[in-house]
């Protein structure tokens, strides 16, 4: 079975990879999709973000990093892939994804949206409060993988480390 988990990844966190490898291992395939959102202002661009998670995904036979635009349940039907997983860490993220479930699945019935809690270590985690710890010089090497981490502070820094 294909799934597909996808996101904005800016940057990539260790929740993230977290779910993923769970996925890697539940899941024939996993498709790693990063969504090209032209409302969103990411740090990263998309190429920058699909070099990062191969980066971080080299180990994986079974895992795939691409990219889309447009609706999701379109991209999976584009993919012949039927089902979703989104991580969740709190209440919080289940209303908003709940709510895109539904979404999604009035837009396409066949197409399932499956959760992932994430693990307790990282409930707290997101790409937001990586970009802003790094901002402020906090340590940020226990949220991100350590390429990710310079490549964060090469942005933040203005391409000097």
């Amino acid at each position: 079975m294909v799934v597909i988990y996808p996101g904005s990844f800016d940057p990539v966190t260790y929740g993230h990879l977290d779910i993923i490898d769970r996925c890697a291992k539940k899941f024939d395939k996993v498709i790693v999709a990063i969504l090209r959102n032209t409302t969103k202002k990411c740090v990263f661009s998309v190429e920058e973000r699909v070099e990062l998670l191969k980066k971080a995904l080299e180990k994986y036979d079974n895992v795939e990093v691409d990219c889309f635009s447009g609706l999701l349940v379109d991209y999976a039907r584009q993919k012949g892939c039927s089902l979703i997983v989104r991580g969740l860490r709190a209440v919080s993220d289940y209303e908003y994804e709940m709510q895109m479930a539904h979404v999604n699945n009035k837009l396409a019935a066949d197409i399932e949206t499956i959760f992932m809690v994430s693990r307790e270590k990282y409930s707290y985690l997101s790409s937001s409060i990586v970009k802003e710890v790094a901002v402020f010089g906090g340590n940020i090497s226990c949220f991100v993988p350590d390429f990710v981490e310079k490549a964060l502070k090469e942005k933040i820094n203005g391409g000097q480390n």
